[in-house]
């Protein structure tokens, strides 16, 4: 990789891992507070109603119409009107979160029917999620808000305050799962306040560093700036796209409240350990690539672009693969290791264990997705995204239906149909890229491919026979987590140790 994307790339990298790590932690500490119940359940949907928002318009559709747009006012326009533009956009993100906002706090149990219909006819699920939502939904504008922060400062190849950022939001819940919820009869409140006052923190540090970079703007409502007519022509198919990607998180939503209690719970304690190798290298890459490749393309520089995707494929690939082996086979050795403990049980462990496995099939095409969707979008094509987002939707509510009820597979039916839907998405970006002239194929005989075969080989034969000896379940705390150690870190010894026999140079020269 080039030294600046890689320089970019090990800072967002650091941040997000570290953000990750006080995420499990946070989890550990609230599935200990509230085990696999009811009140677990019911936060673990109210807080997925914001978050699928905030992907939905902020982390997704507006930074990637927002960031080519801003980088084309940075080359060409002059401060002022760039000030202008940002001020103007601001005004109407504040506006349109604010109304959004009081929609959702009045039609509460409008939206608890919507995203968790198995809730809403349960009247004390329906009224506790109701009071839940509506104190946890304001976490949507703030972060919406934190969201154009950031973007902003990545534009301007600033990276490190919105990597550490979400560390503030676990931090918050951590203590106070751990320090406050304890004392209070329903702690649930506790964790959905601890939630708004996240997204403020978030927030504050944001200002510092846009003013120090001279780009703090003063909202203004005003519609007739030209760069607005630009963004929404952009935003509108992005929202699209993104939105029907966050629609299959609520379809999975949907089927989940409809299984038996505990469900919701075990799909996101799976889901939060996927989200750990995507959200540290995938989301991480992604997010540097945009600004990358939208930087290149207003310069014509198609030749770095298609090295760009390439590359950044490259990288995820090399991590996903035995991300994907690791969870995989153990699945059942992290769980009961960061949660087995308090409230969650060893049902709980082996439940969730078993939709973290259907999860790993997909785990290096989700990483995909993260790579592929920034190429489209820096070319300011959002159309493309759209329709595969679409298709992806149509795939993934027919698979949940039909692994979930019909072959009843239950929760793990749901994430294994997330994991087909994303793999032929990304067969479908790869094809589009291709015809396009991004993609340039390759055979599959090379030396990059033989690396990974080789190492996943040595990596699949260690841990068949460790999680063969070793039953998490019957160790003490202790045990568990000596023995992880020992099978995490041998496992990433054989990988890059085998990786780096094969290639007989620096790691580095794989990606050239």
């Amino acid at each position: 990789m080039s030294n600046g994307l890689f320089t970019n790339l090990k800072k967002v990298v650091s941040g997000t891992g570290l953000s990750r790590i006080f995420g499990l932690i946070r989890d550990i500490s609230t599935t200990n507070l509230l085990g696999a119940s009811l009140f677990h359940d019911i936060f673990v949907i109210c807080l997925k109603i914001p978050n699928l928002f905030r992907r939905f318009f902020a982390e997704g559709a507006f930074n990637q119409a927002f960031i080519p747009i801003y980088s084309d006012y940075e080359r060409v326009n002059n401060i002022d009107e760039t000030n202008k533009f940002l001020s103007s956009l601001l005004g109407v993100l504040i506006t349109s979160l604010f109304i959004f906002t009081i929609l959702v706090l009045i039609f509460a149990p409008i939206f608890i029917f919507v995203f968790a219909p198995g809730f809403y006819f349960d009247p004390v699920k329906k009224d506790l999620s109701v009071d839940i939502l509506r104190i946890m939904f304001p976490y949507l504008a703030l972060i919406s808000l934190v969201a154009f922060a950031g973007g902003i400062q990545n534009t301007h190849k600033k990276f490190s305050i919105p990597a550490y950022t979400p560390v503030l939001f676990n931090l918050s819940l951590i203590i106070a799962a751990i320090f406050i919820a304890p004392i209070y009869e329903m702690p649930i409140y506790v964790l959905a306040w601890g939630v708004f006052l996240a997204g403020i923190l978030q927030l504050l540090i944001q200002i510092l560093p846009l003013k120090r970079i001279d780009r703090l703007p003063v909202p203004k409502f005003n519609l007739k700036n030209p760069g607005l007519n630009k963004f929404f022509k952009l935003i509108i198919p992005a929202i699209l796209a993104g939105g029907i990607i966050q629609i299959n998180l609520l379809v999975d939503t949907i089927f989940a409240s409809f299984l038996e209690t505990g469900s919701p719970t075990w799909l996101y304690v799976s889901d939060r350990l996927i989200q750990f190798p995507m959200g540290i290298f995938a989301i991480a890459i992604g997010t540097v690539l945009l600004p990358t490749l939208s930087k290149f393309d207003l310069n014509h520089e198609k030749d770095k672009f298609v090295n760009g995707i390439r590359k950044g494929q490259k990288f995820v690939l090399y991590i996903g693969i035995p991300s994907m082996i690791g969870l995989f086979f153990c699945a059942e050795d992290l769980i009961s290791t960061i949660f087995y403990r308090g409230a969650f049980s060893g049902i709980d462990v082996i439940n969730s264990a078993y939709s973290l496995m259907a999860f790993s099939f997909g785990l290096p095409f989700f990483m995909l997705m993260k790579v592929l969707t920034p190429a489209f979008f820096a070319r300011k094509d959002t159309k493309t995204p759209m329709y595969v987002a679409g298709m992806s939707l149509f795939i993934n509510a027919f698979l949940n239906f039909y692994l979930a009820f019909i072959l009843d597979l239950g929760h793990i039916g749901i994430a294994l149909g997330s994991s087909i839907a994303a793999i032929i998405s990304v067969c479908v970006l790869e094809i589009a890229l291709y015809k396009n002239g991004f993609i340039q194929l390759r055979s599959i005989f090379n030396k990059f491919n033989f690396n990974i075969f080789i190492s996943s080989i040595f990596l699949i034969t260690f841990l068949y026979f460790y999680t063969s000896e070793i039953n998490f379940l019957k160790l003490t705390q202790y045990e568990r987590v000596f023995y992880l150690i020992i099978e995490v870190i041998v496992s990433i010894s054989i990988y890059f140790f085998i990786s780096r026999l094969v290639l007989k140079k620096p790691l580095k020269f794989l990606f050239n």
